[in-house]
């Protein structure tokens, strides 16, 4: 394979055994300068620095590329390509900082970068060898490089791996007489770092002047997935066939990650049709079974990538447009541009379909190329496109605030998000949208966005249902705010408070609102025109005090929440709930007081409630 798909100027600079002793030189110097470019204020913390951070994937990334593109001649062409591959990552970083897994735009944006340095590494290597520019690239060597690449870079870190276990085993050999400096090295972050790079180093030098190593090692690959291509064509045949039947809707409904699926098959088919169809005709393999394997994958392309073109689109009009979604966009644009490439290669040419494919995938691999290069720039922001996108939609009230995603808005959207969710804070036309944007904005993390917002809208919502006496004043912020727990007036309900502006203690009654219909091991009974929750045996008023202190208002009695005497029958008569739709409407209509005996405790139309308050006594 060599001899065929490796140009002269490969086959000249072939041998070179300094290659190996300077890469590895090289890789340590770059792991010490990353250990204290990526050192954080903390230990095992990275820096934060996105100066730092860019400077360290340029030196990271150059030196990665230097290695797998360096030849004894031409070292200036491989020099500038090494710095061009480590400015795009380093300056995707620059831009957006270290990408956050829960941001997916950065996430993306930085994969792009890597693909495109992937893809245009063995772009450049073929350009090279064949010294005819960019329309001469041979795609034999190209292909070739391609491959030679990804197993050398696997290869290279199992290396590196075999490296550190002996290095580490070294350590505790020599601990055993008591010498202990091997190991305290090893526990360096730095000079961990710079054994990695050495070791990386050292290995891509040593399998790039042993070409014929990785081309049999290549060989073994591709001939070990080529026998796996009968599986997958016809599982994705017998996929495609049972569709009319089953139908798409089952599609759907089965998993939210129907794109993901797809666009992996999509992938997996590629691979695997290519390792048949092989650099060049010579390499083809013979196996009839293999090449209808082949065909099976090429034809099964483009109606994987239309399916999965619908699905993605499917939940752009159901849900409006996020970064994943406008990322899966891409994706299967590019899946569906490969499944077309390859349905008119088998249309024109059925016998010998491999050869248009082979100038397809060139073609292609250097649109892909430009088209990951552009998306890893800040030229597109899907952040700010599908931030305009979900406020046009809660604006127009397609989507509810309470069914609105703030936390995917606030942490996912990047910082065009951010901004939009400080912007309703302040001018949001409806006070619900209003409320739950101050509310995230509260938010310490993604986890707590939920919790925030049901806050913000129980509280937004706690004057419809609110009863206060002896007569209505303005509560204080934080006792409105902590009226919304579970222990107080909770989300749902009737609820009457007695409270005197600048009082210590407020007192108060619940009564769960008919109109609430509850879930789980809830009951539901009817009395005349009302509906009654019924949680287990609880059912009826709650009774509650709050205190102030210091850090706020607090209930110091136990329990939190004391259910009505009715609450303790088991049998609920009709008299009894007579007695609750009573208490419902004499709360409503605020006859509610505290009276004095030999302890305080609160009445409801005039009848006692729950449990006395104890600590009072006789004035």
């Amino acid at each position: 394979m060599t001899e065929l798909t490796v140009g002269a100027h490969d086959e000249v600079t072939r041998d070179w055994p300094m290659r190996a002793v300077v890469l590895a030189i090289a890789g340590a110097l770059i792991g010490v300068a990353l250990q204290f470019l990526l050192k954080g204020n903390k230990p095992y913390a990275l820096t934060e620095d996105t100066g730092r951070l860019a400077l360290a994937a340029f030196l990271a990334v150059s030196g990665i590329a230097y290695g797998f593109v360096v030849e004894r001649t031409g070292q200036s062409v491989s020099i500038a390509f090494a710095l061009v591959a480590g400015c795009v990552v380093a300056g995707v970083i620059y831009w957006s900082g270290l990408a956050s897994p829960s941001n997916s735009g950065d996430v993306w944006r930085l994969v792009c970068a890597f693909l495109t340095v992937s893809i245009a590494a063995p772009l450049f290597q073929a350009w090279r060898g064949a010294r005819s520019g960019w329309e001469g690239i041979p795609y034999a060597a190209a292909h070739n490089h391609a491959w030679t690449d990804t197993v050398l870079w696997f290869s290279a870190w199992i290396f590196v791996g075999v490296a550190l276990a002996l290095a580490y085993l070294l350590g505790k050999l020599f601990s055993l007489i008591g010498l202990k400096f091997l190991r305290e090295l090893l526990d360096k972050p730095w000079f961990f770092k710079m054994l990695v790079g050495l070791a990386f180093g050292g290995a891509v030098g040593l399998l790039r002047d042993r070409e014929r190593v990785l081309s049999t090692l290549q060989r073994v690959v591709t001939t070990v997935l080529s026998v796996l291509a009968p599986v997958l064509a016809v599982g994705l045949l017998a996929f495609l066939v049972a569709l009319p039947f089953t139908g798409l809707t089952p599609l759907w409904g089965a998993t939210k990650s129907t794109t993901p699926i797809l666009l992996s098959c999509i992938v997996g088919a590629l691979i695997l049709a290519n390792t048949v169809i092989g650099d060049v005709p010579e390499e083809s393999s013979r196996r009839r079974a293999l090449q209808w394997a082949a065909m099976a994958l090429g034809v099964a392309l483009l109606p994987l990538g239309v399916i999965a073109a619908i699905s993605t689109g499917l939940r752009i009009l159901q849900y409006g447009l996020t970064p994943d979604r406008l990322w899966a966009v891409v994706f299967t644009g590019v899946a569906c541009a490969y499944g077309a490439a390859y349905v008119v290669a088998l249309a024109r040419r059925r016998s010998g379909w491999a050869n248009p494919v082979r100038v397809a995938n060139l073609r292609l691999a250097l649109a892909l190329c430009g088209l990951t290069f552009i998306l890893s720039t800040p030229l597109f922001s899907f952040g700010a496109i599908s931030t305009k996108d979900q406020l046009a939609r809660l604006e127009s009230g397609r989507t509810s605030p309470d069914k609105f995603d703030w936390s995917a808005m606030r942490f996912d959207f990047g910082p065009a998000g951010k901004a939009a969710v400080e912007r309703e804070a302040k001018s949001a036309a409806r006070p619900e949208i209003r409320a739950a944007a101050v509310a995230v904005l509260k938010a310490d993390s993604r986890w707590d966005v939920q919790a925030q917002v049901e806050r913000a809208s129980s509280e937004l919502a706690l004057d419809n249902r609110l009863v206060i006496l002896p007569k209505k004043v303005l509560l204080p912020p934080d006792l409105r705010h902590r009226l919304t727990n579970y222990d107080a007036c909770d989300s749902t309900g009737i609820c009457a408070v007695i409270y005197t502006p600048g009082a210590g203690e407020v007192f108060g009654a619940r009564n769960w609102s008919p109109a609430f219909t509850g879930d789980g091991n809830a009951a539901v009974a009817t009395v005349g025109r009302a509906k009654f929750i019924t949680l287990g045996e609880n059912i009826g008023t709650q009774t509650f005090r709050l205190t102030r202190t210091a850090k706020g208002w607090f209930d110091v009695e136990e329990p939190l929440a004391r259910a009505a005497t009715l609450a303790d029958e088991k049998t609920r008569t009709v008299d009894a709930q007579a007695e609750q739709l009573r208490q419902y409407d004499a709360i409503r209509s605020g006859d509610v007081e505290i009276r004095e005996v030999r302890r305080r405790q609160i009445f409801v139309g005039g009848k006692p409630v729950g449990n006395a308050f104890d600590d009072a006594g006789e004035k």
